[in-house]
């Protein structure tokens, strides 16, 4: 694949995927109450979600998508009734039991399921498919080969990793600066509000 087209991808996946929505922000919030092993289970599960629909996209499978719609919107509402949970329960949830920066003490069932969400929301979110039929066939003009292919994820891990790195990182400071239980609780408060409320617009949006 021509470097040129891979330039063009780069740029335009960098815009799509580093621009504020619920998976970045879910990032950031999960980061905060859980640590850097919470943000980036979240970020892997959404990278999961969106190799998927780029390898259906590529072998032409965008009619098993179609049909597996009904599926997609079960799954994608299991995953926002899940942050609405977890929003829920960092509003109850004792300063105390937050991990501390450097420690974040998380179960692996737990950074499991965190994973599990960040496949679903991106699996049953109905602007990936319309993403991805907007520039696959703008980058895969005669085809792409398995070397393209392989190109492709490439691009989007590289990215990907910049945009998680990112907001676990701006996470990070913020939890920074929790030094006491009265911070705490208030950063616990507003990433639970944000995390319920992205559940909400998940299961609003048609």
């Amino acid at each position: 694949m021509q470097a040129s087209t891979l330039f063009a991808f780069a740029l335009t996946f960098l815009v799509f995927a580093a621009s504020p929505g619920p998976d970045n922000f879910t990032i950031f919030t999960r980061t905060i109450s859980g640590g850097l092993k919470a943000g980036i289970a979240y970020g892997l599960g959404t990278v999961t979600g969106i190799l998927i629909f780029l390898t259906l996209g590529l072998a032409g499978l965008s009619y098993a998508a179609q049909s597996l719609a009904p599926y997609m919107v079960f799954i994608r509402f299991a995953g926002a009734i899940y942050l609405i949970w977890m929003g829920v329960s960092l509003w109850f949830a004792s300063p105390a039991a937050t991990p501390a920066p450097g420690a974040a003490r998380i179960s692996r069932s737990s950074l499991l399921k965190t994973y599990a969400t960040g496949v679903a929301l991106n699996i049953g979110n109905p602007k990936m498919p319309l993403f991805y039929l907007a520039i696959l066939p703008n980058v895969a003009v005669s085809g792409v080969s398995v070397t393209g292919y392989v190109e492709l994820v490439a691009v989007i891990l590289a990215v990907e990793a910049l945009v998680i790195g990112v907001y676990a990182g701006l996470a990070l400071k913020a939890r920074a600066l929790a030094a006491n239980a009265t911070v705490m609780r208030r950063m616990n408060r507003a990433a639970g509000t944000i995390m319920a409320a992205t559940g909400v617009a998940i299961l609003s949006n048609r």
